[in-house]
């Protein structure tokens, strides 16, 4: 009788214990998603760090190192922002301005469609009108604040702040940190924490600096073939498809949706050439750049990488989306490495 209440004491005390850590997830989940920003920054300019560290002498410490990174970094980034910055405000406040009075003369006459789809071209065209009646002036603000602080980033100036900081603390201590984590666990578990964080480091690494690559990459060549096509308002389709990138299937979805809209919106009469570019550019990086940048560091089927983006904006909206797969990859790390561990056993 005693062993049967202590096994239920046992699954009840378990039980509470997963609940209470849920919980506490769920409440302090902006801190930790600002520590998980500062992670990937750490793993992002890792590299760099370690090969001017190697290329300095010795009596320089890593912290110096460090300093002298980040300062160039800043820099850098300042210099290449503030022009680009200014001309995606530029171009934001005019598409905000113009929107309302495109919105209001027929905009799906801007669009071809298919003979077959002519017959249906009223009804949908007062479809939209009813939906988007009132559309503009809600749109307009949005897009006017946006403009002029499109520098601002996509958190608060507090976690701006943070996450340069915090990630400057994982550079320096993260050997410690590890070294920590794996003293927490029972001695004959210590191997099999050390190799679940050895994956974990190298997923990170690799998806983290694949994603900015793309992005990127993504950035570029749009802003130069929308540009060279004529298209309106280039560098700002641009810089939304770069962000959009971070978030598989969805994300690239809706920046060619975007491109489309806006350039039809605008009168450009020439939508089957965006339409070209939008599909050979997403052909050849999902079959070629892709695969190349991440290699096997995710090795997810790319349905469950979509359920995880539609779940992860259930719960948690877009930090969900971006999140959703790391966590995914991060999961079957763990069950892979437990699995083995215990066939081996």
């Amino acid at each position: 009788m005693l062993e049967l209440d202590g096994r239920v004491l046992r699954a009840v005390w378990t039980v509470f214990v997963f609940v209470l850590a849920i919980a506490l997830i769920y409440l302090t989940r902006s801190v930790l998603v600002i520590f998980t920003l500062a992670i990937f920054l750490a793993h992002l300019i890792a590299p760099l760090v370690d090969r001017i560290d190697r290329l300095t002498p010795r009596r320089v410490s890593r912290t110096m190192v460090l300093a002298i990174v980040y300062l160039a970094l800043i820099g850098i980034a300042l210099a290449v922002l503030i022009p680009v910055g200014a001309k995606i405000g530029e171009q934001a406040s005019t598409l905000a301005s113009r929107l309302p009075e495109a919105l209001k003369n027929d905009p799906l006459s801007r669009f071809p469609l298919p003979a077959w789809l002519e017959t249906w071209r009223p009804r949908v065209t007062q479809f939209l009108d009813e939906q988007t009646t009132g559309l503009g002036d809600k749109i307009l603000p949005l897009l006017q604040r946006l403009g002029p602080g499109i520098l601002a980033g996509l958190g608060s100036l507090a976690a701006a702040v943070l996450i340069p900081i915090l990630s400057f603390f994982f550079l320096k201590d993260g050997i410690l940190m590890r070294d920590a984590i794996v003293e927490c666990f029972q001695p004959r578990r210590q191997s099999l924490a050390e190799e679940i964080l050895a994956d974990l480091h190298l997923l990170v690494a690799q998806y983290i600096r694949a994603l900015v690559l793309l992005a990127m990459a993504t950035f570029v060549s749009y802003s130069i073939m929308l540009s060279a096509l004529g298209v309106p308002y280039a560098v700002l389709l641009a810089s939304v498809a770069g962000v959009l990138e971070l978030i598989p299937f969805v994300g690239p979805l809706t920046a060619g949706a975007a491109a489309l809209v806006v350039a039809g919106l605008s009168g450009y009469p020439h939508l089957l050439w965006i339409a070209i570019f939008l599909i050979v550019y997403r052909l050849f990086q999902d079959y070629v750049l892709s695969p190349y940048l991440l290699s096997s560091g995710v090795e997810l089927h790319p349905l469950l990488v979509l359920f995880g983006v539609l779940a992860g904006e259930q719960v948690a909206g877009i930090p969900g989306m971006f999140f959703s797969v790391p966590v995914i990859a991060a999961l079957r790390i763990v069950l892979v490495r437990m699995r083995r561990r215990k066939a081996h056993a």
